[in-house]
């Protein structure tokens, strides 16, 4: 078995960890990203980027040309209550102006290159099988089995030690799990699915949202009426001929757990217009499904030389189900600390630094994160959300407040009456 040395090791490469990794080594740090898969790989995701994460992108340096396969889009479709509205993205200082779309299988490949172009060492195929510790209990490193493109075992195995490890290993939050970092039954959890269509709908200008999903009873008796589906689905064109088509739903619904969200997803799509193309021969990717822990779900996000960024934290809005934002925006905090605590001169100055980290989290999105908790208590129940989609679809003013506060927009510092409405609610509400 081999062991190898690191100034920090990131586990997972998407994009918390690909984030943290170009940030590390851009700092002069000796960093190692681990990544079970071999890329290209897919992850379940709707593959929209909203203004929030394009920020991330550029203070990363990352480039997104459409050449390269990224497709722009202006803002938000909103459908539901016999109602459709498009509202573009707000035009504000803090934020660009356009969300991007990429699939997972380009984008988490284009951000794990931009690592390596900083330095960082790739590791692929690299399933981390668990923490290492050193004599005191601190995590110092982990060990590591190998495995082929298909996820086969090599039989081989490695050890990789670090004064810090960061683990971006996801929703399974294997690393945090070994040390006990449970996840918290009061935060929202919710679940997603999608798959991908062939379809005429590939280059639209706005992320689309259908905000109720109703369906024929029973499709052979148009009499039969119709039933109003759990959740809320999306249609995000990618701009290569296909369109990633999803739905998701929050466990304050009182059907979470209880229904067959794939088949929820084929039912819907049925009901769609037949020159879409959503349909089983124009399929062209799995239907596939994951977990969505949200609100800061796992903690503490640091202690005894590991954090917990992206998924692995529960870093995923309950407002929009958006994560990949708020894992670069940890990335990025965490990153900064573990390249000031590499300066300090013992262990226990670096504890102190890294100790920071948890309330740099909860000073960037737990208080944004706990009113969308609220927020999805009060979606949770179906009539609640048949009237805001009746009443408050036809009215701009209020979606162009909602859409900015359920995209996380608001201007922090200045902005107008309604960035700083939000900012105080989010001030307000207990992040704890």
């Amino acid at each position: 078995m081999q062991t190898h040395t690191a100034d920090a090791i990131v586990v997972g490469a998407g994009p918390a960890g690909a984030t943290a990794s170009a940030y590390l080594a851009d700092a002069g740090l000796d960093v190692a990203l681990l990544e079970k898969a071999t890329f290209p790989r897919d992850k379940i995701c709707g593959d929209g980027l909203t203004p929030r994460a394009v920020r991330e992108l550029v203070s990363l340096g990352v480039p997104h040309p459409e050449s390269e396969g990224w497709i722009r889009n202006r803002g938000l479709r909103l459908i539901g209550g016999g109602h459709l509205v498009e509202i573009d993205w707000p035009d504000v200082a803090e934020y660009p102006p356009y969300g991007l779309a990429m699939p997972r299988t380009g984008f988490d490949h284009v951000l794990a290159r931009h690592a390596e172009s900083r330095g960082a060492a790739l590791v692929q195929g690299a399933s981390v099988t668990g923490p290492v510790h050193d004599a005191g209990g601190r995590v110092c490193g982990v060990e590591v089995k190998h495995v082929d493109g298909r996820g086969r075992a090599t039989g081989e195995r490695s050890t990789w030690r670090a004064p810090v490890v960061l683990a971006a290993d996801g929703n399974s939050a294997r690393l945090a799990v070994a040390e006990g970092r449970t996840r918290r039954e009061d935060r929202p959890m919710g679940v997603g699915v999608r798959t991908y269509y062939t379809t005429p709908r590939s280059n639209d200008d706005y992320m689309e949202s259908w905000m109720e999903l109703w369906v024929d009873k029973d499709p052979r008796d148009p009499g039969a009426g119709r039933i109003l589906l759990p959740g809320y689905g999306w249609i995000f064109a990618l701009g290569d001929g296909t369109s990633n088509v999803g739905l998701g739903i929050l466990d304050t619904s009182p059907a979470f757990g209880t229904v067959d969200y794939k088949d929820v997803l084929r039912r819907w799509v049925a009901t769609l217009p037949p020159e879409w193309t959503f349909d089983e021969e124009h399929r062209a990717g799995d239907l596939r499904g994951a977990a969505l822990p949200m609100a800061l779900g796992r903690v503490p996000h640091y202690a005894d030389g590991l954090l917990l960024l992206g998924d692995a934290g529960g870093m995923i809005s309950p407002f929009n189900g958006e994560g990949i934002a708020h894992a670069m925006e940890a990335a990025r905090l965490a990153a900064e600390l573990v390249a000031q605590a590499h300066v300090r001169g013992d262990a226990a100055a670096r504890d102190r630094v890294l100790a920071r980290y948890p309330s740099a989290v909860q000073d960037e999105m737990g208080g944004y994160f706990r009113l969308g908790s609220v927020f999805a208590s009060l979606i949770g129940h179906p009539e609640v959300m048949r009237l805001a989609v009746r009443y408050g679809l036809p009215r701009r003013t209020l979606m162009r407040f909602l859409v900015k506060i359920m995209a996380g927009l608001a201007e922090p510092h200045g902005g107008g009456i309604d960035d700083r409405v939000i900012s105080t609610l989010a001030r307000l509400t207990p992040s704890a």
